[in-house]
């Protein structure tokens, strides 16, 4: 008998991700996925006779219940798109999400795994606010195991992250489309991992359109709105400065904003502005922000439907691979073109 089509299968066919293909045949409202992207997705499924809907077999004795391990709920914004995610994809396959925070405390992480191993559940879904590299603990080699935003060097678990060099690129493109040529980056602080890849993704679209880069216009420094206003600052004050500015995260680019309007500068008249994460608080912002959205939803749904479809995919579940998932740019109106 053949094996039945799995999302990976679609996804594969499609030349998408897994997120995508669960935003698409799911219906998710509001999904930020294009017309021509939907298409093929469709035609893929069709194609590959996909069923979506219960299609997950669950072994006899297990739990339909998966456990998401989360190192920090309340640091950031972001952990609720994590679990908002994974919630709604396994309520698909009348799964569960029990979620722990558990503040990358062994001791809390080993006693939430033995819970859910004892309660034979259908694995763990373990979560990191911050992109980052870990060395998963063995506690962990009980259960089918995901890493949602963190990844290992060894690739004992299939992992996925944010495409933040594409994004660095895509954020620096729309400044390069408006016909900005000298372009600022501030940094974010140098032992983020998002730090070095945005800034390799700034780098890489300046060469390929052939700008060259003034080093004295990449600053390091933080992620605050205070951080943000003190190094727009120092540029602004410069006898040229730049004429559009990349900030690392929306908080920086709401300081860059502060710095600018004290300065006399307005945006996007005078200076063009680029953030990134999409939180909430830049919807109050005037003019709106132009950021990246972090996948985060995204990425927590396939996290859930990676570790459903092992379960019937020998494919799959043999399948260590390192997903990284693309940002999206929301234009908005802080990017003009320059003063001649």
């Amino acid at each position: 008998m053949d094996k039945r089509a799995t999302m990976i299968d679609v996804a594969e066919r499609a030349g998408v991700s897994q997120a995508t293909v669960s935003l698409v045949l799911n219906g998710v409202p509001n999904a930020r996925v294009s017309k021509a992207t939907r298409r093929r997705v469709i035609e893929a499924a069709e194609d590959l006779g996909y069923r979506k809907g219960k299609g997950h077999p669950v072994p006899e004795g297990r739990a339909r219940v998966i456990g998401l391990l989360i190192d920090e709920v309340t640091t950031t914004p972001f952990a609720a798109p994590f679990i908002e995610g994974a919630r709604d994809e396994a309520a698909l396959e009348e799964v569960t999400v029990a979620t722990f925070c558990t503040r990358s405390d062994p001791v809390l992480e080993k006693a939430a795994v033995e819970l859910l191993t004892a309660q034979k559940t259908l694995g763990i879904i373990y979560a990191s606010l911050i992109t980052r590299q870990i060395v998963a603990p063995d506690y962990l080699s009980g259960l089918p195991v995901v890493l949602l935003n963190c990844h290992e060097k060894k690739l004992r678990y299939a992992s996925v992250v944010p495409s933040d060099i594409a994004g660095g690129y895509m954020a620096t493109e729309a400044l390069l489309k408006a016909g900005h040529r000298r372009i600022a980056h501030l940094k974010g602080e140098e032992w983020l991992e998002a730090t070095v890849d945005r800034e390799n993704g700034f780098r890489q679209a300046m060469a390929h359109w052939g700008v060259p880069i003034d080093e004295n216009l990449v600053i390091p420094g933080g992620w605050t709105m205070a951080a943000g206003r003190k190094l727009a600052r120092q540029l602004l004050s410069r006898p040229q400065p730049p004429t559009a500015i990349f900030c690392f995260n929306d908080r920086m680019a709401i300081g860059a904003y502060e710095a600018a309007r004290s300065a006399g500068f307005r945006i996007p008249e005078d200076l063009s502005v680029v953030g990134f994460d999409d939180e909430d608080l830049v919807s109050y912002l005037e003019p709106g922000l132009t950021t990246m959205v972090l996948p985060h939803n995204e990425m927590a749904r396939w996290a859930v439907g990676h570790l459903l479809d092992s379960y019937g995919s020998a494919d799959a579940a043999d399948r260590v691979q390192k997903v990284k998932i693309e940002c999206e740019l929301v234009p908005r109106a802080s990017i003009a073109a320059p003063r001649a």
